[in-house]
């Protein structure tokens, strides 16, 4: 479904499909929501525990202040109401997994409450997206069951750790603006550095609520798609899902408010349980626990630290270094792409001297980051904290192109010796001979041999064949093995052709 389709056709009419995102981000710190246990990724199995996370009989839990501290950023970033109290409740299931027979979260009085997420589509659209609410919640353990024939494991190292819950409103209508929503909100969670986002090992995972309605009715039955963990499964079992429940209610029968999974090798989601609503976890507020009470003059303190974030940077690249409104989110989307970039620009002569086309200078140093740089990063695999080359490299070779020691044409081979010798650009262009030549006495010797081997050309040109230009042009470079300045052939060209 397009950004523009609101609607998708079903065999007996239109459909709206609205999506609703629970989205569990993992705290970033390095101890448990409620005890000291650490939180590295991949330890050794159970060796991350402490007697509180196994639920051992009289373990008080203690809040950790800095899981606190990050939720409140978090939520100052998603433009969220912050609450000064906050109560901590018993969600109470039964896993194998979860020790302690429940859960410790937020029901009634969470930790932030409403705020929004503005969101850019494929067409250029904009969209604002509401935010429910943030709640802190302990993660429960890992149950494996592909280690032994008949039996189960169990890895209690996840389980204590600390989870931002963030809900959405049920604003979004297809899987791109689900899909953009998600980014979105990652990309903030790494600015403010409240959280990894890493996806990959469990650090954000998306539970994904779906329904269909007809146009203007009252919203349908939902289903609950539990922990997609990519961008990608996220759209395809939007898409799997929706088509499901229409073509269930289109056959007569109905959608049944359930928690499915989504299996990514058959692209299909399948049922797991039926969908347990708030009265079934027996939730009350955790008698070993106080509430949490902030005062706004904290919350002030740390709205005052908060970086630039990615709206506001996104504005400011098309303000400050007239890049497009594309160009502009593709960098700030990223905090370190949008880092690396402005210290290349930085590095420039037009800007540290301060003199010069600053404007031209930043998109060029715009289009090679986002051209050579990261195909060569991509080729080999490497994150930008990885590059061969580095910021004030890049912008070595942007002021030889810039002062027309080199062409973009020569450039490209500079660049790639750069890449590979891990040297600077002029030391490059000095031991290879790749000086651009702009003497127009050197350059006209050129032309005049081109054109003197091209005569029955040069008199096509003169009769109206325009198109001809380019072809001379061709053969000058050629002749001059790229090494020619092209704002002077063409120059010298166009005089003498006429």
């Amino acid at each position: 479904m397009s950004a523009e389709k609101l609607y998708v056709e079903g065999a007996t009419g239109s459909w709206e499909v609205v999506i609703g995102l629970e989205v569990h981000a993992q705290v970033d710190s390095k101890s448990k929501l409620f005890s000291g246990a650490a939180t590295e990724f991949d330890a050794d199995p159970n060796t991350q525990v402490s007697f509180i996370d196994a639920g051992f009989p009289g373990m008080l839990p203690v809040l950790n202040k800095y899981c606190v501290e990050q939720a409140v950023k978090t939520g100052l970033g998603i433009n969220a109401k912050i609450n000064l109290r906050s109560v901590f409740d018993r969600k109470n299931y039964f896993y194998a997994d979860l020790p302690m027979g429940y859960q410790i979260s937020q029901f009634t009085d969470p930790i932030v409450g409403e705020g929004h997420l503005d969101i850019t589509l494929s067409d250029g659209a904009h969209k604002r997206i509401g935010v429910e609410r943030l709640h802190l919640e302990c993660d429960a353990g890992k149950s494996i069951h592909d280690q032994h024939a008949t039996s189960s494991y169990i890895d209690l190292n996840r389980a204590g750790i600390a989870l931002m819950e963030i809900v959405s409103k049920p604003e979004m209508h297809s899987g791109e603006e689900a899909i953009a929503y998600l980014k979105k909100l990652r990309s903030i969670l790494r600015y403010l550095g409240t959280s990894d986002g890493n996806m990959e090992q469990g650090s954000l995972r998306a539970d994904v609520n779906v329904s269909v309605r007809r146009p203007g009715e009252e919203l349908g039955t939902r289903a609950e798609i539990k922990n997609v963990n990519s961008f990608r499964f996220v759209g395809q079992a939007i898409d799997f899902e929706v088509q499901r429940q229409i073509d269930v209610i289109e056959q007569g029968g109905k959608v049944i408010q359930e928690t499915r999974l989504y299996d990514a090798a058959k692209g299909v989601t399948r049922s797991m349980r039926g969908k347990e609503d708030a009265h079934d976890y027996r939730y009350f507020p955790d008698p070993d626990l106080l509430p949490v009470e902030i005062d706004q003059a904290y919350v002030d303190l740390l709205a005052s630290q908060l970086p630039e974030l990615p709206d506001a940077k996104e504005k400011r690249f098309q303000s400050e270094y007239g890049l497009t409104a594309y160009d502009a989110e593709v960098l700030a989307t990223a905090m370190r792409k949008a880092d690396f970039y402005e210290k290349a620009v930085f590095e420039t002569k037009v800007w540290s001297e301060n003199s010069g086309d600053k404007i031209e200078a930043a998109r060029l140093v715009n289009n090679w980051l986002s051209g050579e740089f990261f195909a060569a990063l991509n080729k080999d695999g490497l994150d930008i904290e990885d590059s061969k080359v580095s910021e004030k490299q890049l912008a070595q070779l942007v002021d030889l192109i810039l002062d027309g020691t080199i062409s973009g044409k020569i450039a490209k081979d500079v660049f790639a010796f750069m890449w590979e010798e891990s040297k600077d650009p002029a030391q490059i262009v000095q031991e290879k001979g790749l000086v651009q030549v702009s003497d127009t006495a050197a350059i006209e010797v050129i032309i005049d041999g081109v054109m003197q081997e091209n005569q029955d050309k040069v008199e096509q040109y003169r009769s109206g064949k325009d198109k001809l230009f380019g072809f001379f042009v061709g053969q000058v470079m050629k002749a001059m093995q790229g090494k020619g300045n092209p704002k002077v052939v063409n120059e010298l060209l166009k005089k003498k052709l006429a």
